[in-house]
């Protein structure tokens, strides 16, 4: 395939074709990868949380945010921010897991902030007290040990993706 065109989709717009890692990193093409989450899936709620759960234990946040960014998509207006943070916290793993200390941090309490509004409560049975102090306390963990590279990028040990998935549905106080 000509790398210097744009892959496209069947309705002609922009598509990157390349496989993909298990972080979402674009594999060169005809390389082994895994398989991509289709896009535009509208699922239940339920279905939502068991899918991106089932992505955050196996060490894929960045397709367990595309399970996410569905829902905040398709989903009432009400429940928007609650998908969209539940996004941000499955990209921030996603940038720690590949070593990118300061998008990590940063998405990671964009995530948290972004259920802010949800504090105390339990939509669909979502911790969102404890996701946001798992959230906050990876940032920091993350953030803490960055080193700058030699480009002047925060740079930072990886962190393991499966190992520091959080549990979307913790037990109710």
């Amino acid at each position: 395939m000509d790398e210097t065109r744009r892959d496209r989709d069947t309705e002609g717009r922009a598509r990157n074709a390349r496989p993909r890692d298990g972080l979402g990193r674009p594999l060169p093409y005809g390389a082994p990868g895994v398989e991509r989450q289709p896009e535009g899936v509208v699922r239940t709620p339920e279905e939502t949380v068991r899918e991106a759960q089932r992505l955050l234990d196996a060490g894929m946040p960045f397709h367990a945010h595309e399970v996410f960014e569905d829902a905040w998509k398709s989903g009432p207006a009400a429940e928007r921010e609650l998908w969209r943070g539940l996004a941000q916290l499955a990209v921030g793993l996603t940038h720690a897991a590949r070593g990118n200390a300061t998008g990590g941090a940063r998405l990671l309490r964009r995530g948290a902030a972004a259920l802010a509004e949800f504090a105390g409560r339990r939509p669909y049975g979502i911790g969102v007290d404890d996701l946001t102090v798992w959230a906050e306390e990876l940032a920091g963990r993350v953030a803490a040990g960055q080193s700058a590279d030699g480009g002047g990028a925060a740079r930072a040990e990886t962190v393991d993706a499966a190992a520091e998935a959080p549990c979307l549905r913790s037990p109710a106080p």
